[in-house]
């Protein structure tokens, strides 16, 4: 168990998939957490609906894109754990400035108050997404990288912002890298929850994109224990952390695997909106992860077939699945 000394955490982007996860894997640790939602005028709170009103658990809303806000959120925080940010690739080749606004100002707003508020340390979010495809395996902190997407080139920025307030403020930064994540509540933008949530409704047939890239798949469990070994364990500061399996498995074999566990005999069709520009698609991505694991006591405790298990039964959950619309292809 980590020793929280009941501090005050915040987790931005806490209303999203990892992190929601996040927030409850801090509480289950004794955190007390600060949790920003995106504002809306419905009131909504993502998914810490389905949580609200548990103990040491503070929901706010707003926009990292207002930096009064950002500062708002940050007085008399310990840890902050940025996540918010637009993620969906196929989205971000049509609507590319709001990337921009959101990831690369967004993140400095959050860096800015960090600042301002003297936290003790900010874990900014980046992507495996960075690295584009690889040139070699397993992909350290150090492989070059490239912008493969504007969604990924927001990325890479928000990161060189973070690097330099390190180096011209010594404000306490650290990276985190996680790779592609999985699990209960992720977007069915995703090939995962895309695969389930067609079967589950009888679809016979899967649409998908390209089935060769290879993908370093983190159970969602993992990748929150993740993220709080690099909020809590001392001497990161201006480092870049991938937190990966070091494993990679490609998409017809995941398809595969599911299909398997979930006793379906679907077929595959390639749906060609859902394949990337072939400048843009990263075929390959395998993580190093020597670093996390050789600096802190993290280690990935999910296999696939076990992550993919309970993302299953997650989803088989009537109240679950009509959540989503497994017709609808979601950029």
């Amino acid at each position: 168990m980590v020793d929280s000394s009941k501090t005050k955490v915040l987790v931005t982007g806490a209303d999203g998939f990892i992190g929601s996860h996040l927030v409850q894997t801090l509480l289950a640790h004794g955190f007390d957490v600060r949790a920003l939602a995106q504002y809306n005028s419905f009131n909504n709170w993502g998914w810490l609906e389905d949580f609200a009103g548990t103990e040491g658990l503070e929901i706010v809303t707003g926009d990292v894109r207002d930096p009064n806000l950002c500062r708002e959120i940050c007085r008399g925080i310990d840890t902050v754990y940025h996540l918010a940010a637009l993620i969906a690739i196929p989205y971000s080749y049509i609507a590319p400035d709001s990337y921009v606004d959101t990831n690369i100002k967004g993140t400095l707003n959050m860096l800015q108050a960090a600042r301002d508020c003297a936290c003790r340390r900010i874990v900014v979010t980046s992507t495996s997404e960075v690295y584009g495809t690889a040139q070699y395996v397993p992909i350290d902190e150090k492989h070059p990288r490239q912008p493969q997407s504007p969604y990924s080139a927001t990325k890479i920025g928000a990161d060189a912002l973070a690097k330099s307030f390190y180096n011209a403020f010594d404000l306490p930064v650290v990276i985190a890298r996680p790779f592609n994540t999985y699990g209960p509540r992720q977007s069915a933008r995703a090939i995962i929850p895309t695969i389930i949530t067609q079967i589950l409704s009888g679809t016979k047939e899967i649409k998908l994109g390209d089935l060769r890239p290879t993908r370093d798949f983190n159970y969602v469990a993992d990748t929150a224990e993740g993220f709080v070994a690099l909020g809590t364990t001392p001497g990161l500061e201006g480092m870049e952390i991938n937190i990966a399996t070091g494993t990679e498995v490609s998409m017809a074999d995941t398809l595969a695997a599911i299909a398997r566990l979930m006793k379906s005999d679907v077929a595959f069709i390639c749906d060609r909106q859902r394949l990337r520009p072939a400048k843009s698609e990263v075929n390959r991505l395998c993580g190093d992860n020597s670093l996390i694991t050789s600096l802190t006591d993290w280690h990935p405790r999910y296999t696939l077939e076990q992550g993919l298990a309970k993302t299953i039964e997650w989803f088989s959950q009537p109240s679950n699945i009509a959540k989503y619309k497994s017709d609808i292809y979601n950029r």
